[in-house]
């Protein structure tokens, strides 16, 4: 048969579900960097907006934690050329000796779009760019769906030791972003050697962002702030699935079941008036009930060791703007430990909290902690 684009061309499943066991202890200033959710956290390194949901007994044990330590991000709104991102000061001081992060502009999949994250600089194209430029890339996988634009994902390495003036391969990108990618685009710039320490104490209603200095400020970048606590939204009454029941791990491996859970999660973050418990919409006009297990036995024939829906007082907090993993790390290993678990390891009794995060380029997953060692993790592929 003929092979026509590899592994990479086949369709890939919409969603993963991981259920993973978290280690006896974890150290918040070095968290696991193999496994679950840590992993798949760090992965994700251009997210725009996350939601916590947790009860709200578990968010008054967390919320001095989270706006305690942490403080004000801050993340800039600039406009800059690729030639000038790989020239003078900016160059040296940001990618070669330090840490940043950039996501242009642009419609992942339709405009050219353009990402800097750990000295990697990656270029998606259109074929008819791609071929202009002159550089060395590799066709973008398309699912092998039909009528799809060919796309060409360019990534270079900029701390390399050939990356520098005058040698070959630095001057075939001179030449293409000097030559064809020439436009002045908006870019989101975050430092991420910047420690936590180092963050402005307080709200950003009280504090005012720091004046940008280094090679940046000569691009006059508008600073934005970002709250490690934002304003929680409270959720009162609300019809939640049985997730303290101890049988929750069987069940999820239900497929219909994880699903329905995922998408109650989804709901609960768009405040839906359908969860909540005095809802009174006619049943003619919406049928969807708060998900839960099915439960084999019981003369009902419903069963009766799954658990059933409950109404808890819940909150939510949402984060937007350009978010980096250190930060959605930072809330969930305080959740995990201040709210979820107890001193001796152990779960608090009906407590759990999920996060719900979604990327620049359509990319998504969700981490649902029910206290002591388990958690549950869906991402989109």
């Amino acid at each position: 048969m003929y092979n026509f684009g590899g592994k990479d061309a086949t369709p890939a499943p919409k969603c993963y579900f991981t259920h993973a066991t978290l280690p006896d202890h974890i150290d918040p200033q070095q968290p696991p960097t193999k496994k679950k959710p840590f992993s798949l956290i760090s992965s994700q390194p251009f997210s725009h907006t996350a939601d916590l949901i947790l009860p709200e007994e578990v968010y008054e044990a967390v919320k001095q934690e989270l706006g305690g330590n942490a403080g004000t991000f801050h993340y800039a709104k600039v406009t800059m050329s690729l030639g000038e991102i790989i020239s003078g000061d900016f160059f040296n001081q940001y990618i070669k000796t330090g840490n940043i992060m950039m996501i242009s502009e642009g419609r992942p999949g339709i405009d050219n779009t353009y990402t800097l994250h750990e000295g990697i600089l990656r270029l998606d194209l259109d074929k008819a760019t791609y071929e202009r430029c002159g550089l060395v890339g590799k066709p973008a996988p398309h699912g092998g769906r039909k009528h799809t634009k060919a796309r060409y994902v360019v990534e270079t390495n900029l701390r390399e030791p050939s990356m520098l003036h005058g040698k070959k391969g630095f001057a075939r990108l001179e030449w293409a972003f000097r030559n064809v990618l020439t436009q002045s685009l908006a870019w989101l710039f975050h430092d991420l050697t910047t420690p936590f320490a180092e963050q402005t104490p307080g709200p950003p209603s009280q504090t005012p962002p720091p004046p940008p200095t280094g090679p940046i400020a000569a691009h006059k970048p508008t600073l934005h702030a970002l709250p490690a606590t934002p304003t929680p939204h409270p959720l009162p009454a609300t019809k939640t699935p049985p997730l303290h029941a101890p049988t929750l791990p069987t069940h999820l491996q239900d497929t219909e079941y994880s699903a329905a859970v995922l998408e109650w999660l989804g709901m609960a973050s768009l405040s839906s008036p359908r969860l909540a418990a005095a809802d009174g919409l006619d049943r003619y006009l919406c049928r969807w009930d708060v998900p839960v297990p099915y439960r084999a036995g019981g003369n009902d024939g419903s069963g009766g060791d799954g658990g059933e829906a409950v109404v808890r007082d819940l909150v939510r907090l949402r984060w937007r703007g350009l978010l980096p993993p250190r930060l959605l790390l930072h809330v969930w290993l305080l959740v995990q430990t201040k709210g979820l678990a107890c001193e001796e390891g152990k779960g608090k009794e009906g407590a759990w909290a999920a996060l719900s995060v979604a990327g620049f380029r359509g990319e998504a997953y969700a981490v649902l902690g029910t206290g002591g060692r388990d958690v549950f993790v869906w991402e989109s592929a």
